[in-house]
Parts: structure tokens; sequence; C-alpha cells
């Protein structure tokens, strides 16, 4: 099953080879990291260039897992008009050594990276592609493993959306895939196929030699098991939906959005904060401090999207919304309404 997981990642990314799957999107970005300085032999810095649109918690896992072992991670401004990375940033790095560069596709803010201009940069100076993904946009997007002239190095992200149902907080699973070339540099178990002596096919962990269990402390990662019970489920979800249905998924999820964000702007005081396309998130800029206003949605019964206040202080009273599959047009239709009534009542005091 885990083989099948690996073949079904490695196609969804566009990439060659895939490990068992890692704890969850941040420690998975955080490995891809600390992967890429063994990976570019041609950077000594261990500089990682990280773009401010790359979610939070991901950037605090990374500093967290991996500045104590000599990796210097350094923010990439973003554009607050249209919340996305320009290129013109990148222009100051020109001669420098960077080691890698992340991108995520959908970014923090939903919105649509410009990927083969930001992976194209990267590869004319000997920087390696980290793509963080969300895998059920790779069933409209187009795959890591196509960016640009090359395609991305390295791909990770996080594997919840692929029939993982979350509760109390979890649970998560991460995932990677890479180039082949770069295989031995990969954390994580990896399970191939091969045939016995009878000339059956079986399948056994490989590559062992690079894990801890064997190399100890000149191992490539501590990771030393996988997400079993949640691959398995991945694994059963992609199964049963295949191409065309995670495409639906994906397409519904969409849509979905398009139309919480159509109806919400509608709302007196509530407005569109990034022009440009997005996927299943988008940012909203209300007239009033967002926290107030999502305490009166919960008491309604409606989870209301993200106080980005405390992550992105300059964006001001924004608020990031989000509407998948399981949304419906009814539920669009309270969420508005609610949202009507709260902030009338706002004005009215």
């Amino acid at each position: 099953l885990i083989y099948e997981f690996q073949t079904m990642i490695a196609r969804l990314t566009g990439m060659q080879v895939a490990n068992a799957s890692m704890y969850d999107g941040a420690s998975a970005t955080a490995e891809a990291a600390l992967m890429a300085v063994r990976a570019n032999r041609k950077s000594k810095s261990a500089r990682i260039l990280l773009p401010t649109t790359l979610h939070p918690h991901y950037r605090r896992v990374a500093v967290t897992t991996a500045a104590n072992q000599g990796l210097k991670f350094e923010e990439l401004p973003y554009c607050t008009a249209e919340g996305v990375t320009p290129s013109a940033s990148l222009a100051r790095y020109d001669g420098q050594d960077i080691t890698a560069l992340v991108i995520q596709q959908p970014n923090f803010f939903g919105r649509l990276e410009d990927v083969d201009a930001l992976t194209d940069w990267a590869h004319a100076r000997a920087i390696l592609v980290i793509a963080v993904v969300n895998p059920t946009s790779l069933a409209l997007l187009k795959p890591p493993g196509e960016w640009g002239t090359r395609g991305a190095d390295i791909a990770v992200g996080e594997g919840q959306p692929l029939g993982v149902p979350l509760c109390s907080g979890g649970p998560y699973f991460g995932f990677m895939t890479t180039r082949m070339e770069y295989v031995r540099q990969m954390p994580g178990r990896i399970v191939g196929r091969t045939l016995d002596a009878a000339g059956h096919a079986g399948f056994t962990l490989t590559l062992q030699a690079r894990e801890q269990h064997i190399r100890r402390a000149k191992a490539t990662s501590n990771i030393c098991t996988n997400q079993g019970l949640l691959v398995t489920a991945a694994t059963i979800y992609m199964s049963l939906m295949g191409a065309q249905g995670l495409a639906r998924t994906a397409a519904a999820a969409h849509a979905r959005t398009r139309e919480l964000v159509a109806g919400l702007t509608r709302v007196p005081g509530v407005h569109l904060a990034f022009s440009g396309p997005y996927f299943h998130e988008a940012v909203l800029q209300l007239d009033r401090p967002v926290a107030p206003v999502l305490k009166s949605l919960s008491k309604r019964g409606i989870l209301g999207g993200l106080d980005l206040s405390g992550y992105f202080p300059e964006l001001g009273d924004a608020l990031l919304v989000c509407a998948t599959e399981t949304k419906t047009s009814a539920d669009i239709d309270r969420y508005r309404a609610g949202l009507s009534e709260v902030m009338q009542a706002a004005r009215a005091a």
C-alpha cells in the first residue's frame, strides 16, 4: 500500500520519487530545507529564501527545526497590493550564494504565484526550488514537476485534504517528492518494488543505509517513521476518487470560494483585498476589527475564517476565508446573512 501511495503522490506532483510520508506539511518543509542543503553541492551558504506568503506556521517550524543546524532563513517581501511574491524582489540576491528558494502554491493568502518565473530565476542561479503545494489543487494547477523549464527540485505539502477527517486539531501527514538524482538525500522511509528469487513481485524498504537506525548521527534525518494509518486513508481516497474525481473536487472547492467571495463582498464594509486568481482561499478587508466579528459569527454557529492581524498587521483588518467542496449554496447564504447582520449591528452600536 505504501508503494501505491508513493506512486500516486509522485504522479500528482509530477515528480520522480516519493517517500512513505512525513509528520505534517510544516515538518516536511523544514526537512526539505535540510535536504536542499545536502543536495545543492554548488552552494556553501545554507541560505534558504522563505517568501512571507509561505504559511506562518511553516516558516516558524522550519526555523525552529533547522536554524540550529546552521541553516539561515531569509524572508522575501510580498506585494501588499496583490498578495504575491514579485520576481523583482529577488533581484537583490543576484550574484549571491543561495541554496534554495521555497515557493508555496497556492500561497497562504490563496493567491497563485508566478511559479514559472520564480523557478526559472532560481535555476538560472544554481538555486534549488522547494515547492509547497496543496494536493487537491494539483488536480487543476500545474504540478511542481512542470514549473518553469526544469520543474521544482523538491515538492512537499500537507496531505490532510486527501480524505483525512480533522478532529481536535489533527491528524495530519506530510508528503515529500523529489527528482531521482536527489533520492539519497531524501529523509524518511522509501518502499521499493522488486522481484524475489522465484520472479514474483515483492515490496521492501529500500535505500535504508541513509537512515538513522543504521547511520545514527550521520543519517540524512531523524525521521524514521511514516504516518501509516493516515497514508492508508489517503491512498484509499485517491484510489476511489481517481484523476477525474480529484479534478471535480478541486473545481467544486474553487467554485464555492468564488461564490463565497461574491456573496460576502456584497455586504457593506467588506471588499476583496487582492485582485488576481486564487484557488479556494481569499483575503477580505473589513472596515472594522476582525476578532469581534468572528466572535459574533461563532455565536451564530459560523466559523468565519482566520483573523490575519496577528500574522500580517500591515494588512489591517484582514480576514482569510475558505470554502471547500463540502459547502453548499445554503451554507454560503447563511454566512453572508450572518455577516451582514453582524456588520449592521456594529454600525448601529
